[in-house]
């Protein structure tokens, strides 16, 4: 069966970023900010992120600086539509499935080269799914890579992927494996070098002070408008929100929901909601820990949080609550099951009572710098103390953060974003980090769910009425299990000077500048 689709009429796009339709590429990433100006070459746009790169992270899309740099530098074979899970071609321009699904075949683009100048072949492919297989990466899609077997490269412009059975979400791996350049991986880690094929060309990397990117000007979908890229590390929010309103930043991420709101009313501003790269809040729980290792106090913990108050206060009304991890776009969203857990103080504090013994002070783990999460944490304190929880606040580091998220090393709670969502349903449960049926930060381990997980994961499609019943058997565990709170999908929102123009992101926010332009 012939899986190539065509492309997806690039005015849908524009109806995401701007409710007009457009003719072209250009256009269509135009109309992120004015679908009238015209793009002229020149100039180095400048960005601005609150977190620093973390190089032993650059697989693991754990923060705005590893997204930024892996949109710039990196090509993927295929690339989703953002408005569903449809592949487009990338550096991969075609592919044919067979025997059931456990052999897929893909033709490469012939006009691809690195950033060092030599060609990009099949052997690039495999050396990078092969290096994305290596634990020290930490890479989410992990289980998903392992699942192929064998690499074939029979031409230069050939590869096929041969599998130990199907999977849902084998395109979740195709379009979030970097393909990474072999004479240069050992420097990745360390921050020296990232080559890629992408639309900008990695120049240098000062710690927590800034990066720099430099125009490709042989890039295989045309060179870039901009000069090259310019970011800036600014910790603070309110310094980053200071310098995209004075015009030193040309596009801020990490600005507070409410300064981002209130900034778009600025002139010479505008607030870009990240759509169809959808991410989710929510609240985790190690179930080792003293009274979360009963499920009914989980599922107190469940019942007291007032999602609808975090959604409007915080989020600013950018989203919306929810109990499952799936966003309405998703084929696992299911509206029956999405209310389980509304906020029932009087049902949490029953719970607690059948509980039958007082539950310890628990821990809540946020990052500390992080405007939105400091404010959810509050709230989340608030709310559990209404239900009889007490619980201690722990700001931490964003760095150890997402050591203790990857190793399962908090005590007790902690509250953050999860993605993975917007991608196949399957990729979820067995890749990312809360979720993982196999292992997950809040130590839960049920037979149940894991058969769950395993059954929609091994499914040849990622839709269709069998994923329907599988996802729906997953949500009824993950609900049941309580291991993990959801507090609703929010949009990261991205603050931009009406300079820039054209600014435009993957389906797992990555930035993506190969077509923007300064005017």
């Amino acid at each position: 069966m012939n899986l190539t689709r065509p492309l997806k009429a690039l005015a849908a796009v524009a109806l995401l970023l701007a409710g007009t339709a457009c003719q072209s590429a250009v256009d269509a990433r135009t109309a992120a900010g004015d679908a009238s100006a015209a793009p002229k070459p020149g100039g180095v746009a400048e960005v601005g992120v609150t977190l620093d790169l973390v190089p032993a992270n650059v697989f693991t899309n754990s923060n705005a600086a590893i997204t930024t740099l892996v949109g710039l530098v990196y090509d993927t074979l295929v690339r989703y539509d953002r408005e569903s899970l449809d592949p487009r071609p990338a550096l991969a321009t075609g592919w044919q499935a067979a025997d059931g699904g456990r052999t897929l075949t893909l033709k490469l683009r012939e006009d691809v080269k690195f950033h060092s100048g030599r060609a990009f072949t099949s052997a690039d492919v495999k050396f990078s799914l092969q290096s994305y297989t290596d634990p020290k990466w930490n890479g989410q899609l992990l289980s998903t890579a392992k699942i192929v077997t064998a690499i074939e490269t029979p031409a230069p412009d050939e590869v096929t992927l041969r599998l130990e059975h199907p999977v849902s979400n084998l395109f979740d791996l195709l379009e979030t494996v970097p393909i990474i350049d072999s004479e240069s991986a050992a420097d990745i880690a360390t921050g020296k070098r990232f080559v890629g094929t992408g639309a900008f060309a990695f120049e240098s990397w000062r710690p927590n002070t800034d990066l720099r990117f430099t125009r490709n000007t042989g890039y295989w979908d045309g060179p870039p408008y901009l000069e090259g890229v310019h970011v800036r590390v600014v910790p603070d929010s309110q310094s980053l929100l200071a310098a995209v309103k004075s015009g030193q930043v040309h596009l801020a991420r990490g600005i507070g929901y409410r300064d981002a709101e209130a900034a778009s009313s600025s002139p010479g501003l505008r607030t870009i909601p990240l759509d169809g790269a959808e991410l989710q809040a929510y609240v985790g729980l190690n179930v080792t820990a003293p009274g979360l290792d009963d499920p009914k106090v989980r599922q107190a913990v469940a019942y007291a949080l007032d999602r609808e108050r975090i959604i409007k206060e915080v989020f600013r009304d950018r989203g919306y609550p929810t109990s499952l991890p799936w966003p309405r776009t998703s084929p696992a969203f299911d509206r029956d099951l999405d209310g389980r857990y509304r906020r029932d103080v009087g049902k949490a504090r029953s719970l607690l009572a059948e509980h039958g013994k007082p539950v310890p002070e628990i821990p809540l783990a946020y990052v500390g710098n992080d405007q939105v999460f400091t404010a959810i944490a509050q709230i989340v304190q608030n709310n559990l103390a209404e239900a009889g929880l007490a619980v201690k606040l722990e700001p931490i580091d964003s760095t150890q953060f997402v050591k203790q998220l990857i190793g399962a090393q908090f005590s007790g709670l902690w509250t953050t974003n999860h993605s993975w969502a917007q991608l196949s349903p399957a990729t979820l449960t067995v890749s990312a980090y809360p979720f993982n049926a196999r292992r997950n930060a809040s130590r839960f381990s049920s037979p149940d769910y894991t058969a769950a997980a395993e059954a929609a994961w091994r499914l040849p499609t990622a839709t269709g009425p069998e994923a329907t019943a599988a996802y729906r058997a997953v949500s009824e565990q993950l609900l049941a299990g309580g291991f993990l709170a959801e507090i609703g999908v929010v949009l990261e929102q991205v603050v931009v000077r009406d300079a820039l123009q054209g600014v435009d992101w993957t389906k797992r926010r990555e930035l993506d500048l190969g077509k923007a332009h300064l005017r």
